[in-house]
């Protein structure tokens, strides 16, 4: 009966979560900038009775804290935007007059509104029937740039979670069972010394040089690391003009792999190609990590539980006017981008048939590993932790469109957060009141981590 009621109880705030999630599209806030969003957050979990904890260093994220003791239980949300997606609900490309530079297409408008609506009929069930335990949200700054949750978690405000939830927009109905890359995102810097590049060419060490060169061994480098590992890059910075040796250079690296301690190899090997150029140009260097993050650990028993309560909430539940808004986006989704978008996120091959998904999927994806990152990779090394996907734009189309970002807003997107928040309430409620299942999950985590600490990226040495 209770996780009825749970379910019911974010049905009753379904206008205040809706109208949270457009104010939150609108404002377009993005990394580390999200002043406006964040303050929204805290007003509206203050007025419900929650204590509101400051994170130290990071302005815009804060906690929501309900309750005392343990169980501990966490629900993560987002509320960054991402830059040049501006766009208006629509299914022609436009940019919205009200925020023309910045667009929600990653849905985190209503990521972090379904994880704090969850949260809230959480604390209400908590009140009703007297539930022992600790219920939080976490507002969390800069998902997008791989960094906001590897720097909270250098506070240590995860370490005490006993389990950890969240969810991700997508085109599909679902728990995310698979791993992500852990990444490293690194500006290296080289200084030289400028020269008349025609007349005293002698006189002068190319910081430009030592960036090419870094680059030629990056790249010979590739032969010799496990073929999962992805080096991306680009010149940020190669000089002014032709006619004077560049004595500042810069050149930006993403380095991703399966595993966290792959990636801690390959920049290590990095580093030492880095110095080497620097010696070889008689430059120096220096390096700055822009961000970084762990690979996914997903938890089975409360993806489990995700899934008993995504099947239990049942499907978004979108109209005829919903189907009809995402065919047409169907011309700018050739089929052979659909085909890869399904496959890349391990949904059904039946998926080509169809425009927008109005079922609950099983999960395809256990044991796979998909070509991104996230940084809820953090948490899943600290506290079992489980993640689920909703419907929020067309099938095949891909986060970080402009097409995303018109469905963001618009009554798909809203119907998909209300059936993310709903499941992700019945999980926490069943977090909190079945003790064997957290106990399952807790020991699933030990075996899986196989003890190992985790140490955030941002204490890593780099050499």
């Amino acid at each position: 009966m209770g996780k009825q009621e749970v379910i019911a109880r974010v049905e009753a705030n379904r206008e205040s979560l809706m109208d949270m999630a457009s104010t939150i599209w609108n404002y377009a806030e993005t990394a580390m900038q999200e002043y406006r969003s964040c303050e929204l957050q805290k007003q509206y979990m203050k007025e419900r009775g929650f204590t509101i904890r400051e994170i130290p260093n990071m302005p815009t994220s804060f906690i929501a804290e309900y309750g005392s003791g343990k169980p501990i239980i966490g629900i993560l949300g987002e509320y960054d935007a991402l830059p040049n997606l501006s766009q208006k609900v629509s299914s022609t490309r436009e940019a919205c007059p009200d925020h023309p530079d910045a667009g929600h297409g990653c849905g985190h408008n209503l990521l972090g509104t379904a994880s704090l609506g969850a949260v809230v009929a959480i604390k209400e069930q908590m009140e009703a029937e007297g539930i022992p335990g600790t219920i939080r949200y976490y507002g969390c700054a800069a998902e997008e740039t791989l960094s906001g949750k590897p720097l909270i978690a250098k506070e240590g405000v995860f370490d005490d979670l006993d389990a950890a939830l969240s969810w991700h927009p997508t085109f599909n109905n679902t728990v995310w069972g698979c791993n992500f890359l852990a990444l490293n995102s690194m500006k290296f810097r080289f200084k030289g010394t400028p020269s008349h590049a025609a007349v005293a060419p002698e006189a002068g060490r190319s910081a430009l040089d030592a960036v090419e060169l870094m680059n030629v061994g990056a790249n010979y480098m590739r032969e010799h690391v496990v073929d999962a590992v992805r080096m991306h890059y680009c010149i940020t910075n190669g000089g002014k003009v032709p006619n004077t040796v560049p004595d500042d250079a810069e050149v930006w690296y993403m380095i991703r792999a399966p595993k966290r301690s792959e990636v801690r190899e390959v920049v290590a090997r990095l580093m030492k190609i880095a110095h080497g150029a620097a010696l070889m140009t008689e430059t120096s260097v220096s390096y700055e990590l822009l961000g970084a993050c762990y690979d996914v650990i997903p938890n089975h028993v409360l993806g489990d539980l995700l899934q008993e309560n995504m099947e239990l909430v049942g499907p978004p539940g979108f109209d005829e006017q919903d189907q009809a808004f995402a065919r047409e986006f169907a011309q700018y989704i050739p089929q052979d981008a659909k085909r890869s978008g399904i496959a890349s996120y391990s949904a059904p091959e039946s998926f080509m048939d169809i425009d927008l998904s109005n079922t609950v999927e099983k999960p395809l994806d256990y044991g796979t590993c998909i070509a991104g990152s996230t940084d809820v990779g953090d948490v899943s090394y600290i506290a079992p932790f489980a993640q689920l996907t909703a419907a929020c734009w067309p099938v095949g189309v891909a986060s970080h469109t402009w097409i995303a970002s018109a469905c963001t807003n618009s009554g798909i997107g809203k119907k998909a957060m209300l059936f993310a928040s709903k499941s992700l309430a019945a999980t926490g409620y069943d977090v909190l009141t079945r003790p064997d299942q957290l106990q399952a999950a807790k020991e699933e985590f030990l075996k899986t981590t196989k003890g190992e600490k985790y140490l955030s990226p941002y204490e890593e040495d780099l050499g």
